[in-house]
């Protein structure tokens, strides 16, 4: 919707990266209401922009400058309309920002290292940041709320679009899939708490619960570093947190069940809703001989779709137990987007057997049934994909790029409606422009006339 995307516009990000040592003091470049915006601001989001790959132009550190200081019009009105934003509101999204940062440093401990502060510190010191940003989110939802563009709207917006500028949309597929994940029997499930129980004993004997989790836990995430995680309540599942939350700092759980599997934790220190931990756990495993039955199962599928004995919806109610795909025909939803539609960019981030499964079929085709890994429940079965659809290249138009053009229209329109709301609330706020900035070419009269 604008020039600077929103996801650049992040204080928290900002703040991070000029809260390294050797940063000059900086000084006001504008100010709304009691809210000021400093000169490193600007250049931590001009920082943010060349590391998503966008080219520093003349004009960019106005068209910065104006979009802070939208941010803090719509923060000086949300407190103006006392807009509530909950703790856990702040809480989750602290932990969310949180844990990006980690996967880009490498672990919360190198995090820790690289900003010379605990996590409990940094949450601390960036709550209120975050809290604004929520409150200006909001206020932005309640300023666009509601908005719509009917069929007749999407065509006009359509036709507006000069022909040279309508979007290249690259190659596109959708996907159907059938998967059938071994059956778990009461069988594997003893078998795998009976591993967990004898984990659980060596420690109870004084063995590392660190040095157990490194060895033994199957959770990907913790176990490199020995277990340890840094949560917040609302983060995990509700099992896992009841029992965090009822463990006294040094103290070892009972073994207790979750949906990813059997579990036992140490709670190492808590603070409020913030808790670190130290966590192995054991999945049920199925027999070799379960993955047979799977594979025999999805064979005869394959094989009564491909005589035509049986329809592809036929065959999904029948054979799969994919809970994510089977009462949707089978749909494979892209996460990034949450359309039909992948591009191969998204395709090659989330699921890239499937291009290799689909990459010579025909719309209609079905591959042959084969392994399959959900990273995401972390379980293994055996799928066949079937290509829906396949779009080749082309200019986007209303018939094959509808919901697209639908969406653009939808933002031109909020769009407006936030441009009118910025010019009312202009001339009745505190606004205050350092004269190095009053030469901008801003888009709204952020300057009055008589300054």
């Amino acid at each position: 919707m604008r020039l600077i995307l929103s996801i650049l516009i992040i204080a928290f990000y900002s703040h991070f990266s000029m809260a390294q040592p050797g940063v000059v003091v900086d000084r006001i470049a504008a100010q709304i209401g009691d809210n000021i915006i400093l000169l490193s601001d600007i250049e931590a989001q001009k920082q943010q922009a060349v590391a998503a790959g966008m080219e520093i132009t003349p004009n960019m550190t106005c068209e910065v400058l104006e979009e802070l200081m939208y941010q803090q019009l719509l923060i000086n009105q949300a407190k103006l309309d006392s807009l509530v934003v909950s703790d856990e509101q702040v809480d989750a999204e602290m932990e969310n920002r949180i844990r990006v940062i980690e996967n880009q440093i490498g672990s919360r401990q190198k995090m820790e290292e690289f900003y010379g502060k605990s996590v409990n510190d940094i949450k601390n010191e960036f709550r209120t940041i975050i809290r604004e940003r929520l409150m200006a989110n909001e206020m932005e939802r309640k300023i666009t709320t509601d908005i719509s563009v009917t069929p007749k709207e999407a065509q006009e917006f359509y036709a507006t679009i000069p022909e040279d500028s309508i979007p290249l949309i690259n190659a596109q597929l959708s996907f159907q899939q059938i998967v059938n994940y071994p059956e778990i029997t009461k069988e594997d499930k003893k078998l795998a708490y009976e591993k967990l129980q004898g984990i659980l004993d060596e420690i109870r004997k004084g063995k590392s619960f660190e040095t157990q989790a490194r060895i033994h836990s199957m959770d990907p995430g913790s176990a490199p570093v020995g277990g340890k995680i840094e949560a917040t309540r609302g983060m995990m599942v509700p099992s896992f947190e009841a029992t965090v939350f009822s463990l006294s700092p040094g103290e070892v759980s009972p073994i207790f069940e979750s949906p990813y599997g059997y579990h036992i934790v140490k709670l190492l220190s808590r603070k409020g809703d913030d808790y670190t931990c130290q966590h192995i756990l054991i999945i049920s495993e199925f027999s070799s001989s379960a993955l047979e039955k799977a594979a025999y199962k999805m064979d005869s599928c394959y094989a009564l779709l491909r005589n035509g004995s049986i329809t592809w919806s036929e065959a999904v109610q029948r054979f799969s137990n994919d809970d994510a795909t089977r009462f949707n025909d089978g749909i494979i939803t892209n996460p990034i987007t949450g359309d039909q539609l992948w591009d191969m960019e998204d395709l090659n981030q989330v699921d890239q057997q499937i291009f290799l499964l689909t990459d010579a079929m025909e719309k209609g085709d079905v591959s042959q049934p084969n392994l399959y890994m959900n990273y995401m429940d972390r379980q293994q079965g055996i799928r066949v994909v079937r290509l829906k659809e396949r779009t080749e290249p082309h200019r986007a138009n209303l018939k094959q790029d509808y919901a697209l053009i639908k969406r653009a229209a939808e933002n031109d329109k909020k769009q407006r409606i936030i441009n009118q709301w910025v010019k009312s609330k202009i001339g009745n706020a505190y606004i205050r422009i350092d004269d190095s900035y009053k030469s901008c070419s801003f888009k709204n009269q952020w300057v009055r006339t008589e300054e």
